[in-house]
Protein backbone atom coordinates (compact mmCIF):
# COMPACT_ATOMS: atom_id res chain seq x y z
CA UNK A 1 0.00 0.00 0.00
CA UNK A 2 1.43 3.36 -1.27
CA UNK A 3 2.65 5.54 1.67
CA UNK A 4 0.63 8.88 1.24
CA UNK A 5 -2.19 9.94 -1.58
CA UNK A 6 -1.21 10.22 -5.35
CA UNK A 7 2.71 8.70 -4.47
CA UNK A 8 3.46 8.01 -7.81
CA UNK A 9 2.99 11.31 -9.14
CA UNK A 10 4.78 13.00 -5.85
CA UNK A 11 7.56 10.87 -4.96
CA UNK A 12 10.20 11.88 -7.52
CA UNK A 13 9.75 15.05 -6.51
CA UNK A 14 9.85 14.43 -3.18
CA UNK A 15 13.37 12.74 -3.48
CA UNK A 16 14.44 15.37 -5.62
CA UNK A 17 13.87 17.78 -3.26
CA UNK A 18 15.37 15.42 -0.23
CA UNK A 19 18.44 14.57 -1.95
CA UNK A 20 19.23 18.39 -3.11
CA UNK A 21 20.18 18.58 0.85
CA UNK A 22 21.89 15.02 1.77
CA UNK A 23 18.94 13.25 2.54
CA UNK A 24 18.20 9.50 0.70
CA UNK A 25 14.45 9.21 1.29
CA UNK A 26 11.13 9.77 3.72
CA UNK A 27 12.42 7.00 5.93
CA UNK A 28 16.01 8.86 6.75
CA UNK A 29 13.97 12.14 6.85
CA UNK A 30 11.51 10.44 9.71
CA UNK A 31 14.82 9.53 11.26
CA UNK A 32 16.29 12.82 11.11
CA UNK A 33 13.36 14.32 12.85
CA UNK A 34 13.51 11.60 15.60
CA UNK A 35 16.83 12.55 16.18
CA UNK A 36 16.23 15.95 17.51
CA UNK A 37 12.47 14.03 19.11
CA UNK A 38 9.91 16.18 16.61
CA UNK A 39 6.92 14.39 15.25
CA UNK A 40 5.62 16.54 12.59
CA UNK A 41 3.87 13.71 11.21
CA UNK A 42 1.38 13.98 14.45
CA UNK A 43 1.64 17.74 15.08
CA UNK A 44 0.18 17.80 12.13
CA UNK A 45 -2.18 15.14 12.54
CA UNK A 46 -3.01 17.35 15.75
CA UNK A 47 -3.80 20.33 14.13
CA UNK A 48 -7.03 18.39 11.97
CA UNK A 49 -7.46 15.05 12.39
CA UNK A 50 -9.13 14.51 8.88
CA UNK A 51 -5.38 15.62 7.46
CA UNK A 52 -4.83 13.12 3.97
CA UNK A 53 -1.01 10.84 5.12
CA UNK A 54 0.48 12.83 2.35
CA UNK A 55 0.24 16.19 4.55
CA UNK A 56 1.53 14.14 7.17
CA UNK A 57 4.31 13.08 5.41
CA UNK A 58 5.08 16.71 3.85
CA UNK A 59 5.88 17.95 7.61
CA UNK A 60 8.48 15.37 8.06
CA UNK A 61 10.42 16.08 5.00
CA UNK A 62 9.92 19.86 5.72
CA UNK A 63 10.89 18.87 8.97
CA UNK A 64 14.31 17.39 7.80
CA UNK A 65 15.09 19.86 5.32
CA UNK A 66 15.17 22.23 8.25
CA UNK A 67 16.96 20.34 10.66
CA UNK A 68 19.74 19.34 7.89
CA UNK A 69 19.84 23.25 6.64
CA UNK A 70 21.01 23.79 10.51
CA UNK A 71 17.64 25.99 10.84
CA UNK A 72 18.01 27.00 14.56
CA UNK A 73 15.09 30.27 14.72
CA UNK A 74 11.99 29.12 13.79
CA UNK A 75 10.90 31.55 10.77
CA UNK A 76 13.85 30.40 9.15
CA UNK A 77 13.24 26.92 9.95
CA UNK A 78 8.98 27.40 8.23
CA UNK A 79 10.91 28.96 5.48
CA UNK A 80 12.61 25.64 4.89
CA UNK A 81 9.56 23.51 5.68
CA UNK A 82 7.91 25.39 2.75
CA UNK A 83 10.67 23.75 0.67
CA UNK A 84 9.39 19.87 1.82
CA UNK A 85 5.82 20.94 1.23
CA UNK A 86 6.74 22.29 -2.28
CA UNK A 87 7.93 19.13 -3.05
CA UNK A 88 4.53 17.55 -2.73
CA UNK A 89 2.96 19.66 -5.14
CA UNK A 90 2.32 17.53 -7.97
CA UNK A 91 3.68 18.59 -11.43
CA UNK A 92 1.34 20.69 -13.50
CA UNK A 93 -0.76 21.38 -10.89
CA UNK A 94 -2.45 24.75 -9.84
CA UNK A 95 -0.47 24.21 -6.61
CA UNK A 96 2.72 24.44 -8.47
CA UNK A 97 1.96 27.02 -10.46
CA UNK A 98 1.40 29.03 -7.64
CA UNK A 99 4.21 27.79 -5.21
CA UNK A 100 1.70 27.10 -2.49
CA UNK A 101 3.94 25.01 -0.57
CA UNK A 102 7.12 27.91 -0.89
CA UNK A 103 4.12 30.35 0.04
CA UNK A 104 2.88 28.65 3.42
CA UNK A 105 6.16 28.32 4.43
CA UNK A 106 6.84 32.24 3.45
CA UNK A 107 3.43 33.00 5.71
CA UNK A 108 4.37 30.87 8.84
CA UNK A 109 7.82 33.04 8.70
CA UNK A 110 6.36 35.96 8.54
CA UNK A 111 4.07 35.03 11.95
CA UNK A 112 6.99 34.05 13.70
CA UNK A 113 9.40 37.09 13.21
CA UNK A 114 7.99 39.94 15.40
CA UNK A 115 7.47 42.51 12.71
CA UNK A 116 4.34 41.40 12.69
CA UNK A 117 1.45 41.98 15.54
CA UNK A 118 -1.76 40.72 14.21
CA UNK A 119 -3.07 37.97 11.75
CA UNK A 120 -6.38 37.94 11.25
CA UNK A 121 -8.35 34.47 10.13
CA UNK A 122 -10.60 36.46 7.64
CA UNK A 123 -14.48 35.33 7.81
CA UNK A 124 -13.31 32.69 10.11
CA UNK A 125 -16.68 31.36 11.03
CA UNK A 126 -17.54 29.49 8.25
CA UNK A 127 -15.84 26.43 9.38
CA UNK A 128 -13.89 25.12 12.34
CA UNK A 129 -10.90 25.26 10.14
CA UNK A 130 -9.95 28.97 11.00
CA UNK A 131 -10.46 27.89 14.44
CA UNK A 132 -7.82 25.10 13.91
CA UNK A 133 -5.46 27.00 12.42
CA UNK A 134 -5.64 29.94 15.07
CA UNK A 135 -4.97 26.81 17.87
CA UNK A 136 -2.55 25.96 16.33
CA UNK A 137 -0.42 29.38 16.50
CA UNK A 138 -1.98 30.46 19.67
CA UNK A 139 -0.51 27.20 21.23
CA UNK A 140 2.93 27.82 20.05
CA UNK A 141 4.19 31.09 17.88
CA UNK A 142 4.34 33.15 21.29
CA UNK A 143 7.01 30.08 22.70
CA UNK A 144 9.65 32.11 20.39
CA UNK A 145 8.53 35.71 19.66
CA UNK A 146 9.94 38.41 21.70
CA UNK A 147 6.25 39.87 21.45
CA UNK A 148 3.29 37.90 21.39
CA UNK A 149 1.53 37.35 17.82
CA UNK A 150 -2.58 38.70 18.40
CA UNK A 151 -4.80 36.24 16.16
CA UNK A 152 -8.13 37.20 15.25
CA UNK A 153 -11.11 35.53 14.11
CA UNK A 154 -13.15 38.29 12.05
CA UNK A 155 -16.29 37.08 10.79
CA UNK A 156 -19.80 37.50 9.10
CA UNK A 157 -22.63 36.96 11.69
CA UNK A 158 -22.35 38.13 16.14
CA UNK A 159 -23.94 34.87 16.71
CA UNK A 160 -21.65 32.87 15.07
CA UNK A 161 -18.35 34.47 16.20
CA UNK A 162 -19.79 33.63 20.14
CA UNK A 163 -21.16 30.00 19.30
CA UNK A 164 -16.68 30.01 17.79
CA UNK A 165 -15.49 31.54 20.92
CA UNK A 166 -17.47 29.06 23.25
CA UNK A 167 -16.12 25.59 21.34
CA UNK A 168 -13.08 26.57 21.39
CA UNK A 169 -12.34 28.59 23.71
CA UNK A 170 -11.29 31.68 22.35
CA UNK A 171 -12.43 35.26 23.53
CA UNK A 172 -15.28 36.79 22.01
CA UNK A 173 -15.31 40.51 21.40
CA UNK A 174 -18.99 41.66 20.61
CA UNK A 175 -18.96 45.04 18.25
CA UNK A 176 -21.42 47.67 17.77
CA UNK A 177 -20.56 49.68 14.92
CA UNK A 178 -21.91 53.41 14.56
CA UNK A 179 -22.84 53.80 10.65
CA UNK A 180 -23.37 57.45 11.22
CA UNK A 181 -19.89 57.98 13.09
CA UNK A 182 -17.46 55.08 11.23
CA UNK A 183 -17.04 54.48 15.01
CA UNK A 184 -16.50 50.92 16.22
CA UNK A 185 -17.31 50.54 19.92
CA UNK A 186 -16.93 47.25 21.91
CA UNK A 187 -19.98 46.63 23.66
CA UNK A 188 -18.43 43.41 25.89
CA UNK A 189 -15.73 40.55 25.87
CA UNK A 190 -16.51 36.86 27.00
CA UNK A 191 -13.26 34.48 27.55
CA UNK A 192 -14.57 31.01 27.30
CA UNK A 193 -11.18 29.80 28.60
CA UNK A 194 -7.98 30.42 30.93
CA UNK A 195 -5.13 29.02 28.86
CA UNK A 196 -3.73 30.19 25.50
CA UNK A 197 -6.82 29.89 23.44
CA UNK A 198 -8.42 33.02 25.57
CA UNK A 199 -5.73 35.07 23.77
CA UNK A 200 -7.59 34.32 20.59
CA UNK A 201 -10.22 37.03 19.62
CA UNK A 202 -13.01 36.55 17.82
CA UNK A 203 -15.51 38.68 16.36
CA UNK A 204 -18.78 38.91 14.21
CA UNK A 205 -20.10 41.77 12.51
CA UNK A 206 -22.80 42.17 10.83
CA UNK A 207 -21.45 43.76 7.26
CA UNK A 208 -18.41 44.80 5.38
CA UNK A 209 -18.42 48.45 6.91
CA UNK A 210 -17.93 47.16 10.03
CA UNK A 211 -15.66 44.09 9.10
CA UNK A 212 -13.08 46.60 7.83
CA UNK A 213 -13.85 48.31 11.04
CA UNK A 214 -12.72 45.49 13.08
CA UNK A 215 -9.44 44.98 10.88
CA UNK A 216 -8.49 48.60 11.42
CA UNK A 217 -9.33 48.55 15.13
CA UNK A 218 -6.56 45.65 15.75
CA UNK A 219 -4.02 47.49 13.37
CA UNK A 220 -3.81 43.51 11.48
CA UNK A 221 -0.60 43.38 9.45
CA UNK A 222 -1.35 39.66 7.97
CA UNK A 223 -4.77 38.39 7.05
CA UNK A 224 -6.02 34.68 5.47
CA UNK A 225 -9.51 34.77 3.94
CA UNK A 226 -11.70 31.81 4.08
CA UNK A 227 -13.35 31.00 0.81
CA UNK A 228 -16.86 29.77 1.99
CA UNK A 229 -19.49 31.04 3.20
CA UNK A 230 -19.83 34.95 1.79
CA UNK A 231 -16.65 35.01 0.03
CA UNK A 232 -18.36 37.52 -2.12
CA UNK A 233 -20.18 39.16 0.50
CA UNK A 234 -17.80 39.83 3.12
CA UNK A 235 -14.27 38.64 3.59
CA UNK A 236 -12.82 39.74 0.08
CA UNK A 237 -14.58 42.80 -0.14
CA UNK A 238 -13.01 43.45 3.60
CA UNK A 239 -9.34 42.26 2.60
CA UNK A 240 -9.75 44.55 -0.51
CA UNK A 241 -11.52 47.74 1.24
CA UNK A 242 -8.90 47.49 4.35
CA UNK A 243 -5.54 46.40 1.87
CA UNK A 244 -6.48 50.43 0.28
CA UNK A 245 -7.30 52.07 3.53
CA UNK A 246 -3.35 50.64 4.72
CA UNK A 247 -1.96 51.83 0.95
CA UNK A 248 -3.26 54.89 1.40
CA UNK A 249 -1.92 55.54 4.90
CA UNK A 250 1.57 53.58 4.34
CA UNK A 251 0.88 51.21 6.54
CA UNK A 252 1.91 47.37 5.51
CA UNK A 253 -0.38 44.83 5.12
CA UNK A 254 -0.12 41.74 3.46
CA UNK A 255 -3.06 39.78 2.34
CA UNK A 256 -3.36 36.19 1.60
CA UNK A 257 -5.98 34.42 -0.29
CA UNK A 258 -7.07 31.17 0.89
CA UNK A 259 -7.30 29.71 -2.77
CA UNK A 260 -11.49 29.30 -3.69
CA UNK A 261 -13.84 26.62 -4.99
CA UNK A 262 -17.10 25.33 -4.07
CA UNK A 263 -15.88 25.01 -0.21
CA UNK A 264 -18.01 22.39 1.40
CA UNK A 265 -21.95 24.34 1.20
CA UNK A 266 -22.13 24.88 -2.20
CA UNK A 267 -24.15 27.92 -1.87
CA UNK A 268 -25.43 30.41 -4.27
CA UNK A 269 -22.34 32.59 -4.23
CA UNK A 270 -19.97 30.21 -5.34
CA UNK A 271 -22.42 28.31 -7.46
CA UNK A 272 -23.70 31.46 -9.39
CA UNK A 273 -20.28 32.31 -10.26
CA UNK A 274 -19.63 29.56 -12.37
CA UNK A 275 -17.16 27.02 -12.91
CA UNK A 276 -14.26 29.26 -14.58
CA UNK A 277 -11.17 29.16 -12.46
CA UNK A 278 -13.60 27.51 -9.32
CA UNK A 279 -15.65 30.70 -9.51
CA UNK A 280 -16.03 34.35 -7.94
CA UNK A 281 -14.26 33.30 -4.57
CA UNK A 282 -10.53 33.02 -6.95
CA UNK A 283 -10.92 35.96 -8.87
CA UNK A 284 -11.48 38.13 -6.09
CA UNK A 285 -8.96 36.75 -4.57
CA UNK A 286 -6.59 37.79 -7.21
CA UNK A 287 -7.56 41.26 -7.02
CA UNK A 288 -6.29 42.14 -3.01
CA UNK A 289 -4.18 38.96 -2.35
CA UNK A 290 -0.30 39.48 -2.13
CA UNK A 291 -0.35 35.71 -2.35
CA UNK A 292 -2.92 32.90 -3.30
CA UNK A 293 -3.01 29.35 -2.25
CA UNK A 294 -5.24 26.74 -3.94
CA UNK A 295 -8.52 24.88 -2.80
CA UNK A 296 -10.47 25.57 0.49
CA UNK A 297 -9.51 26.71 3.51
CA UNK A 298 -10.71 23.58 5.60
CA UNK A 299 -11.32 20.87 3.25
CA UNK A 300 -8.73 18.08 2.81
CA UNK A 301 -9.79 16.78 0.03
CA UNK A 302 -10.77 20.14 -1.91
CA UNK A 303 -6.63 21.27 -1.58
CA UNK A 304 -5.69 17.50 -2.44
CA UNK A 305 -7.55 18.63 -5.62
CA UNK A 306 -5.97 21.17 -6.49
CA UNK A 307 -2.51 19.14 -6.78
CA UNK A 308 -1.21 20.07 -3.07
CA UNK A 309 -1.69 18.45 0.65
CA UNK A 310 -4.82 17.05 1.71
CA UNK A 311 -5.30 19.69 4.57
CA UNK A 312 -6.85 22.63 4.69
CA UNK A 313 -5.00 25.93 4.16
CA UNK A 314 -6.27 27.27 7.56
CA UNK A 315 -4.67 24.60 9.87
CA UNK A 316 -1.76 24.26 7.47
CA UNK A 317 -0.70 28.09 8.77
CA UNK A 318 -1.29 26.24 12.24
CA UNK A 319 0.66 22.91 11.41
CA UNK A 320 3.19 25.07 9.81
CA UNK A 321 4.02 27.26 12.66
CA UNK A 322 3.65 24.40 15.57
CA UNK A 323 6.50 22.46 13.41
CA UNK A 324 8.83 25.26 12.87
CA UNK A 325 8.48 26.24 16.80
CA UNK A 326 9.21 22.46 17.79
CA UNK A 327 12.84 22.45 15.26
CA UNK A 328 13.13 25.83 17.52
CA UNK A 329 13.08 24.44 20.79
CA UNK A 330 14.77 21.13 20.06
CA UNK A 331 18.49 22.98 19.37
Amino acid sequence: MPLFESYDRRINKVNAALNTYGIKDIDEAKAICAAKNIDPYTICEGIQNIAFENAKWAYVVGAAIAIKKGCTNAADAAEAIGIGLQAFCIPGSVAEDRKVGLGHGNLAAMLLRNETKCFAFLAGHESFAAAEGAIGIAQSANKVRQEPLRVILNGLGKDAAMIISRINGFTYVQTDFDYATGELNVVRTKSYSDGPRAAVKCYGADDVREGVAIMRAEGVDVSITGNSTNPTRFQHPVAGTYKKECMEAGKKYFSVASGGGTGRTLHPDNMGAGPASYGMTDTMGRMHGDAQFAGSSSVPAHVEMMGFLGMGNNPMVGATVQVAVAIEMAK
